[in-house]
Protein backbone atom coordinates (compact mmCIF):
# COMPACT_ATOMS: atom_id res chain seq x y z
CA UNK A 1 0.00 0.00 0.00
CA UNK A 2 1.34 3.39 -0.58
CA UNK A 3 2.08 6.08 1.77
CA UNK A 4 -0.59 8.91 1.91
CA UNK A 5 1.88 11.86 1.45
CA UNK A 6 -1.25 14.35 1.82
CA UNK A 7 -0.53 14.69 5.85
CA UNK A 8 3.55 14.77 5.27
CA UNK A 9 5.00 18.37 6.26
CA UNK A 10 7.12 19.95 3.22
CA UNK A 11 10.35 20.39 4.62
CA UNK A 12 12.47 22.89 3.00
CA UNK A 13 15.93 22.23 4.15
CA UNK A 14 19.67 24.66 3.63
CA UNK A 15 22.74 24.27 4.72
CA UNK A 16 24.99 21.06 5.67
CA UNK A 17 24.26 17.12 6.09
CA UNK A 18 23.45 17.37 9.27
CA UNK A 19 20.51 19.23 8.54
CA UNK A 20 19.02 17.26 6.17
CA UNK A 21 19.60 14.56 8.80
CA UNK A 22 17.01 16.89 11.09
CA UNK A 23 14.74 17.46 8.64
CA UNK A 24 13.87 13.35 8.55
CA UNK A 25 13.77 13.86 12.05
CA UNK A 26 11.74 16.60 11.95
CA UNK A 27 9.63 14.67 9.14
CA UNK A 28 8.66 11.72 11.31
CA UNK A 29 7.69 13.70 14.31
CA UNK A 30 5.46 15.92 12.25
CA UNK A 31 3.56 13.50 10.04
CA UNK A 32 -0.23 14.25 10.07
CA UNK A 33 0.93 17.74 9.81
CA UNK A 34 0.24 18.36 5.79
CA UNK A 35 -0.85 22.40 5.82
CA UNK A 36 2.68 22.56 8.05
CA UNK A 37 5.81 23.83 6.04
CA UNK A 38 9.50 23.17 7.68
CA UNK A 39 11.75 25.60 6.91
CA UNK A 40 15.47 24.74 8.10
CA UNK A 41 17.53 27.33 7.70
CA UNK A 42 21.49 27.78 7.83
CA UNK A 43 23.97 30.38 9.17
CA UNK A 44 27.28 30.04 7.16
CA UNK A 45 26.77 32.62 4.52
CA UNK A 46 24.48 35.71 4.03
CA UNK A 47 23.70 34.13 0.63
CA UNK A 48 22.19 30.76 2.67
CA UNK A 49 20.29 33.04 4.59
CA UNK A 50 18.57 35.03 2.12
CA UNK A 51 17.61 31.85 -0.10
CA UNK A 52 15.68 30.72 2.97
CA UNK A 53 14.16 34.27 3.74
CA UNK A 54 13.32 34.08 -0.49
CA UNK A 55 11.86 30.69 -0.13
CA UNK A 56 9.39 31.72 2.82
CA UNK A 57 7.98 34.79 0.77
CA UNK A 58 7.53 32.16 -2.09
CA UNK A 59 5.71 29.66 -0.17
CA UNK A 60 3.70 32.47 1.44
CA UNK A 61 2.48 33.90 -2.17
CA UNK A 62 2.11 30.58 -2.98
CA UNK A 63 -0.59 29.70 -0.41
CA UNK A 64 -0.81 31.68 2.43
CA UNK A 65 -2.98 29.46 4.31
CA UNK A 66 -0.54 26.90 5.05
CA UNK A 67 1.36 27.61 7.93
CA UNK A 68 5.13 28.00 8.28
CA UNK A 69 7.75 27.28 10.91
CA UNK A 70 11.78 28.21 10.36
CA UNK A 71 13.72 26.69 12.53
CA UNK A 72 18.04 25.63 11.95
CA UNK A 73 20.62 27.79 12.72
CA UNK A 74 19.56 31.36 11.58
CA UNK A 75 16.53 30.76 13.23
CA UNK A 76 18.35 30.20 16.39
CA UNK A 77 20.55 33.23 16.46
CA UNK A 78 17.79 35.75 15.54
CA UNK A 79 14.19 34.07 16.17
CA UNK A 80 12.26 37.96 15.88
CA UNK A 81 13.78 38.29 12.70
CA UNK A 82 12.37 35.21 11.35
CA UNK A 83 8.84 35.19 13.12
CA UNK A 84 8.46 38.51 11.40
CA UNK A 85 8.20 37.13 7.86
CA UNK A 86 5.01 36.88 6.52
CA UNK A 87 3.29 33.30 6.73
CA UNK A 88 5.26 32.25 9.53
CA UNK A 89 3.18 31.45 12.77
CA UNK A 90 6.38 30.07 14.53
CA UNK A 91 9.91 29.51 15.12
CA UNK A 92 11.59 26.32 16.55
CA UNK A 93 15.25 26.36 17.96
CA UNK A 94 17.77 23.50 16.78
CA UNK A 95 17.39 21.76 20.61
CA UNK A 96 13.27 22.52 20.27
CA UNK A 97 13.23 21.45 16.77
CA UNK A 98 14.38 17.41 17.71
CA UNK A 99 11.76 17.15 20.67
CA UNK A 100 8.84 15.36 18.98
CA UNK A 101 6.42 16.94 21.62
CA UNK A 102 7.19 20.05 20.10
CA UNK A 103 5.43 18.21 16.56
CA UNK A 104 1.60 19.39 17.86
CA UNK A 105 -1.02 21.50 16.40
CA UNK A 106 -1.35 22.64 19.95
CA UNK A 107 2.19 23.10 20.54
CA UNK A 108 2.51 24.92 17.11
CA UNK A 109 0.47 27.49 18.08
CA UNK A 110 1.99 27.98 21.39
CA UNK A 111 4.51 30.47 19.84
CA UNK A 112 7.85 30.54 19.16
CA UNK A 113 9.77 27.96 21.14
CA UNK A 114 13.48 28.55 21.51
CA UNK A 115 16.19 27.17 24.03
CA UNK A 116 19.60 28.43 25.46
CA UNK A 117 21.24 26.39 23.14
CA UNK A 118 24.53 27.11 25.25
CA UNK A 119 22.68 25.36 28.61
CA UNK A 120 22.20 22.06 26.16
CA UNK A 121 24.92 19.73 27.54
CA UNK A 122 23.37 16.16 26.50
CA UNK A 123 22.87 15.49 23.06
CA UNK A 124 19.87 12.41 22.19
CA UNK A 125 20.25 9.53 19.51
CA UNK A 126 17.60 10.03 16.97
CA UNK A 127 16.42 7.17 14.93
CA UNK A 128 15.80 7.98 12.01
CA UNK A 129 14.71 4.87 9.56
CA UNK A 130 13.35 6.12 6.28
CA UNK A 131 15.78 8.98 4.02
CA UNK A 132 13.27 10.68 1.39
CA UNK A 133 14.59 10.22 -2.42
CA UNK A 134 18.04 8.68 -0.88
CA UNK A 135 19.86 5.66 -0.95
CA UNK A 136 22.50 6.34 1.54
CA UNK A 137 21.70 7.31 4.99
CA UNK A 138 22.78 10.17 7.62
CA UNK A 139 23.41 9.22 11.48
CA UNK A 140 24.51 12.25 13.47
CA UNK A 141 26.38 10.92 16.22
CA UNK A 142 27.24 14.64 18.05
CA UNK A 143 26.22 18.08 18.13
CA UNK A 144 27.84 21.48 18.83
CA UNK A 145 31.43 22.92 18.66
CA UNK A 146 33.47 24.25 21.06
CA UNK A 147 36.04 26.01 18.67
CA UNK A 148 36.11 29.32 17.82
CA UNK A 149 36.79 30.61 14.36
CA UNK A 150 37.04 33.94 13.98
CA UNK A 151 34.54 33.49 10.88
CA UNK A 152 32.32 31.17 12.50
CA UNK A 153 29.08 32.25 14.53
CA UNK A 154 27.41 28.14 14.01
CA UNK A 155 28.94 27.28 18.20
CA UNK A 156 25.91 30.16 19.11
CA UNK A 157 23.84 28.67 17.01
CA UNK A 158 24.54 24.86 17.62
CA UNK A 159 25.65 25.17 21.54
CA UNK A 160 28.58 23.21 23.27
CA UNK A 161 30.00 20.07 21.79
CA UNK A 162 28.11 16.88 23.17
CA UNK A 163 28.25 13.05 22.06
CA UNK A 164 25.93 10.49 21.13
CA UNK A 165 26.98 7.42 22.76
CA UNK A 166 28.44 4.33 21.41
CA UNK A 167 25.07 2.49 21.88
CA UNK A 168 22.55 5.37 20.36
CA UNK A 169 24.89 5.24 17.07
CA UNK A 170 24.96 1.44 16.92
CA UNK A 171 21.25 1.52 17.34
CA UNK A 172 21.11 3.82 14.49
CA UNK A 173 23.00 1.69 11.87
CA UNK A 174 21.38 -0.87 12.53
CA UNK A 175 18.18 -0.11 12.23
CA UNK A 176 18.96 1.82 8.79
CA UNK A 177 20.80 -1.76 7.63
CA UNK A 178 18.17 -3.59 8.56
CA UNK A 179 15.78 -1.17 6.30
CA UNK A 180 18.95 -1.96 3.45
CA UNK A 181 20.60 0.76 3.45
CA UNK A 182 24.25 -0.40 2.37
CA UNK A 183 25.98 3.24 3.49
CA UNK A 184 25.47 5.24 6.41
CA UNK A 185 27.53 8.77 6.75
CA UNK A 186 28.50 9.70 10.45
CA UNK A 187 27.56 13.54 10.06
CA UNK A 188 27.44 15.72 13.08
CA UNK A 189 29.03 19.66 13.35
CA UNK A 190 32.35 18.73 14.80
CA UNK A 191 32.69 14.89 14.35
CA UNK A 192 36.56 15.09 15.13
CA UNK A 193 35.40 16.21 18.81
CA UNK A 194 33.15 13.18 19.12
CA UNK A 195 33.63 12.05 22.72
CA UNK A 196 35.66 14.45 24.42
CA UNK A 197 33.07 14.83 26.56
CA UNK A 198 32.68 11.34 27.68
CA UNK A 199 34.73 10.22 30.42
CA UNK A 200 37.50 7.88 29.07
CA UNK A 201 40.10 8.22 26.60
CA UNK A 202 37.36 7.92 24.03
CA UNK A 203 37.76 8.97 19.89
CA UNK A 204 36.10 9.11 16.83
CA UNK A 205 38.31 5.74 15.40
CA UNK A 206 36.45 3.82 18.53
CA UNK A 207 33.16 4.87 17.34
CA UNK A 208 33.87 3.50 14.03
CA UNK A 209 35.13 0.21 15.15
CA UNK A 210 32.32 -0.21 17.69
CA UNK A 211 29.64 0.45 14.46
CA UNK A 212 31.65 -1.59 11.76
CA UNK A 213 32.34 -4.82 14.61
CA UNK A 214 28.32 -4.16 15.60
CA UNK A 215 26.98 -3.97 12.21
CA UNK A 216 28.70 -6.71 10.49
CA UNK A 217 25.94 -6.12 7.40
CA UNK A 218 27.20 -2.81 6.80
CA UNK A 219 28.47 -2.41 3.51
CA UNK A 220 30.03 1.13 3.71
CA UNK A 221 30.66 3.41 6.64
CA UNK A 222 31.66 6.42 5.79
CA UNK A 223 32.81 10.01 7.19
CA UNK A 224 31.17 13.71 6.84
CA UNK A 225 33.04 17.06 7.25
CA UNK A 226 36.63 16.28 10.08
CA UNK A 227 38.88 18.55 10.89
CA UNK A 228 42.65 17.91 9.77
CA UNK A 229 43.69 17.87 13.19
CA UNK A 230 41.28 15.14 14.11
CA UNK A 231 42.78 11.92 13.39
CA UNK A 232 43.11 9.39 16.32
CA UNK A 233 45.33 6.23 16.07
CA UNK A 234 42.16 4.33 16.08
CA UNK A 235 41.28 6.06 12.74
CA UNK A 236 43.95 5.93 11.35
CA UNK A 237 44.17 2.14 11.21
CA UNK A 238 40.81 1.29 10.21
CA UNK A 239 41.83 3.82 7.29
CA UNK A 240 44.91 1.54 6.51
CA UNK A 241 42.76 -2.31 7.76
CA UNK A 242 39.28 -1.36 6.69
CA UNK A 243 37.48 -1.56 3.44
CA UNK A 244 34.63 -0.63 4.71
CA UNK A 245 35.73 2.44 5.77
CA UNK A 246 35.44 4.32 2.25
CA UNK A 247 38.66 6.02 0.86
CA UNK A 248 37.08 9.54 0.85
CA UNK A 249 37.43 12.49 3.38
CA UNK A 250 35.64 15.69 3.19
CA UNK A 251 38.62 18.42 5.31
CA UNK A 252 37.93 21.24 6.56
CA UNK A 253 40.91 22.64 5.35
CA UNK A 254 39.76 26.95 4.75
CA UNK A 255 43.25 28.53 3.62
CA UNK A 256 46.56 27.59 1.98
CA UNK A 257 48.34 31.00 3.63
CA UNK A 258 49.35 30.19 7.33
CA UNK A 259 48.87 33.83 8.08
CA UNK A 260 45.31 33.62 7.37
CA UNK A 261 44.62 30.57 8.95
CA UNK A 262 45.92 31.84 11.96
CA UNK A 263 43.98 35.05 11.68
CA UNK A 264 40.82 32.40 11.26
CA UNK A 265 41.79 30.53 14.45
CA UNK A 266 41.93 27.39 12.96
CA UNK A 267 43.94 24.74 14.90
CA UNK A 268 46.40 23.92 12.15
CA UNK A 269 48.63 25.19 9.71
CA UNK A 270 49.47 24.04 5.98
CA UNK A 271 52.10 22.06 6.83
CA UNK A 272 49.78 19.62 9.01
CA UNK A 273 47.87 19.42 6.27
CA UNK A 274 50.50 18.70 3.91
CA UNK A 275 51.74 15.99 6.25
CA UNK A 276 48.32 14.71 6.79
CA UNK A 277 47.25 14.21 2.99
CA UNK A 278 51.04 12.63 2.17
CA UNK A 279 50.09 9.41 4.44
CA UNK A 280 46.24 9.13 3.95
CA UNK A 281 47.15 8.65 0.03
CA UNK A 282 50.02 6.38 1.08
CA UNK A 283 47.50 4.35 2.98
CA UNK A 284 45.03 4.66 0.02
CA UNK A 285 46.14 5.91 -3.39
CA UNK A 286 43.26 6.25 -4.52
CA UNK A 287 41.32 8.16 -1.95
CA UNK A 288 39.09 11.17 -2.80
CA UNK A 289 39.47 13.96 -0.78
CA UNK A 290 37.03 16.92 -1.12
CA UNK A 291 38.38 20.50 0.98
CA UNK A 292 36.24 23.78 2.10
CA UNK A 293 37.92 26.56 1.13
CA UNK A 294 36.95 30.19 2.01
CA UNK A 295 38.14 32.85 -1.19
CA UNK A 296 38.63 36.36 -0.32
CA UNK A 297 39.26 36.04 3.97
CA UNK A 298 39.69 39.60 5.69
CA UNK A 299 43.43 40.84 4.95
CA UNK A 300 43.81 38.23 2.45
CA UNK A 301 46.05 40.50 -0.34
CA UNK A 302 47.35 39.01 -3.58
CA UNK A 303 50.31 37.36 -1.57
CA UNK A 304 47.99 35.21 0.71
CA UNK A 305 45.58 34.40 -2.14
CA UNK A 306 48.57 33.37 -4.20
CA UNK A 307 49.79 31.06 -1.22
CA UNK A 308 46.65 29.10 -0.87
CA UNK A 309 45.96 29.06 -5.00
CA UNK A 310 49.70 27.20 -5.06
CA UNK A 311 48.73 24.83 -2.05
CA UNK A 312 45.53 23.57 -3.52
CA UNK A 313 47.72 22.97 -6.76
CA UNK A 314 50.47 21.37 -5.12
CA UNK A 315 48.00 19.16 -3.33
CA UNK A 316 45.11 18.88 -6.58
CA UNK A 317 42.30 17.74 -4.02
CA UNK A 318 39.40 16.53 -6.33
CA UNK A 319 36.82 18.03 -4.59
CA UNK A 320 36.64 21.96 -3.61
CA UNK A 321 34.19 23.14 -2.35
CA UNK A 322 34.74 27.13 -2.62
CA UNK A 323 32.93 29.85 -0.67
CA UNK A 324 33.65 33.75 -1.11
CA UNK A 325 34.25 34.96 2.15
CA UNK A 326 30.65 35.62 3.68
CA UNK A 327 30.50 38.68 6.83
CA UNK A 328 28.73 37.20 10.30
CA UNK A 329 27.60 39.63 12.27
CA UNK A 330 29.39 39.63 15.63
CA UNK A 331 32.22 37.35 14.69
CA UNK A 332 35.91 38.76 15.33
CA UNK A 333 36.70 38.44 11.12
CA UNK A 334 33.78 40.67 11.06
CA UNK A 335 35.88 43.55 12.40
CA UNK A 336 39.10 42.94 9.95
CA UNK A 337 40.31 44.90 7.22
CA UNK A 338 37.40 43.23 4.32
CA UNK A 339 38.72 42.57 0.86
CA UNK A 340 35.99 43.77 -1.85
CA UNK A 341 32.95 41.66 -2.58
CA UNK A 342 33.88 41.39 -6.06
CA UNK A 343 37.65 40.52 -5.19
CA UNK A 344 35.88 37.69 -3.49
CA UNK A 345 34.10 36.12 -6.45
CA UNK A 346 37.32 36.42 -8.69
CA UNK A 347 39.09 34.54 -6.18
CA UNK A 348 36.24 32.12 -5.69
CA UNK A 349 35.97 31.67 -9.47
CA UNK A 350 39.40 30.95 -9.71
CA UNK A 351 39.79 28.18 -7.05
CA UNK A 352 37.23 26.64 -8.50
CA UNK A 353 38.67 26.13 -12.06
CA UNK A 354 41.67 24.73 -10.36
CA UNK A 355 39.02 22.53 -8.61
CA UNK A 356 38.10 21.30 -11.93
CA UNK A 357 41.27 20.76 -13.35
CA UNK A 358 42.44 18.48 -9.83
CA UNK A 359 38.83 16.54 -10.75
CA UNK A 360 39.57 15.63 -14.15
CA UNK A 361 42.92 14.56 -13.38
CA UNK A 362 41.31 12.58 -10.88
CA UNK A 363 38.30 11.24 -12.09
CA UNK A 364 41.06 10.00 -14.72
CA UNK A 365 43.49 8.32 -12.89
CA UNK A 366 40.60 6.17 -11.97
CA UNK A 367 40.43 5.01 -15.34
CA UNK A 368 40.85 0.99 -15.68
CA UNK A 369 40.52 0.24 -12.23
CA UNK A 370 37.62 -1.85 -10.44
CA UNK A 371 34.87 0.25 -8.47
CA UNK A 372 31.70 -0.33 -6.45
CA UNK A 373 29.13 1.90 -7.17
CA UNK A 374 26.23 2.60 -5.22
CA UNK A 375 23.56 3.32 -7.30
CA UNK A 376 21.43 6.53 -6.90
CA UNK A 377 18.89 5.89 -9.88
CA UNK A 378 18.96 3.03 -12.48
CA UNK A 379 22.33 4.93 -14.25
CA UNK A 380 24.03 7.17 -11.57
CA UNK A 381 25.48 6.39 -8.57
CA UNK A 382 28.79 7.20 -6.16
CA UNK A 383 32.12 5.07 -5.70
CA UNK A 384 33.92 4.74 -2.77
CA UNK A 385 36.15 7.26 -3.46
CA UNK A 386 32.59 9.53 -4.12
CA UNK A 387 33.08 10.06 -7.34
CA UNK A 388 29.85 10.65 -9.45
CA UNK A 389 29.68 7.56 -12.04
CA UNK A 390 27.34 7.22 -14.62
CA UNK A 391 26.38 3.58 -15.82
CA UNK A 392 26.99 2.04 -19.28
CA UNK A 393 24.38 -0.52 -20.37
CA UNK A 394 22.32 -2.42 -18.50
CA UNK A 395 20.34 -0.18 -16.04
CA UNK A 396 20.63 -1.10 -12.06
CA UNK A 397 18.34 -0.47 -8.95
CA UNK A 398 18.75 2.27 -6.67
CA UNK A 399 20.12 1.23 -3.76
CA UNK A 400 21.54 -1.92 -5.33
CA UNK A 401 25.58 -1.87 -4.96
CA UNK A 402 27.62 -3.16 -8.54
CA UNK A 403 30.68 -4.08 -9.29
CA UNK A 404 32.20 -1.89 -12.18
CA UNK A 405 34.83 -0.89 -14.03
CA UNK A 406 36.04 2.65 -15.09
CA UNK A 407 35.89 3.61 -18.65
CA UNK A 408 36.39 7.12 -18.64
CA UNK A 409 36.64 10.27 -16.79
CA UNK A 410 35.81 13.73 -16.59
CA UNK A 411 35.86 16.79 -14.89
CA UNK A 412 32.64 15.65 -13.97
CA UNK A 413 33.07 12.44 -13.24
CA UNK A 414 33.46 8.60 -14.35
CA UNK A 415 32.11 6.84 -16.85
CA UNK A 416 31.75 2.71 -15.55
CA UNK A 417 30.03 -0.81 -16.78
CA UNK A 418 29.41 -3.42 -14.83
CA UNK A 419 32.16 -6.43 -14.50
Amino acid sequence: MSKDTSQKPQILTFGCRLNRYESEVMGQYADGLGDVVVVNTCAVTAEAERQARQAIRRLNRKDDQKRIVVTGCAAQLNPEKWSSLPGVVQVLGNEDKLQAENWTNEAIASGNQVSDIMSVKKTAAQVVTEFTGRTRAFVQVQQGCDHRCTFCVIPFGRGPSRSVTIEGVINQARTLVEQDYKEVVLTGVDIASWGSDFEGDLALGDLCKAVLKAVPDLERLRLSSIDPIGFDNTLWELLKTEPRLMPHLHLSVQAGSDMILKRMKRRHLTEDVDQLVQRLRSIRSDIGLSVDIIAGFPTEDDTYFQETYEFLKQQAFPYLHVFPYSERKGTPAAQMPAVSVAVRKERAAKLRELGQESARLFHESLIGKDVNILMETPDRGHSEQFAFAVLQGEAAKPGEMICARVVSGDVDGIIVERI
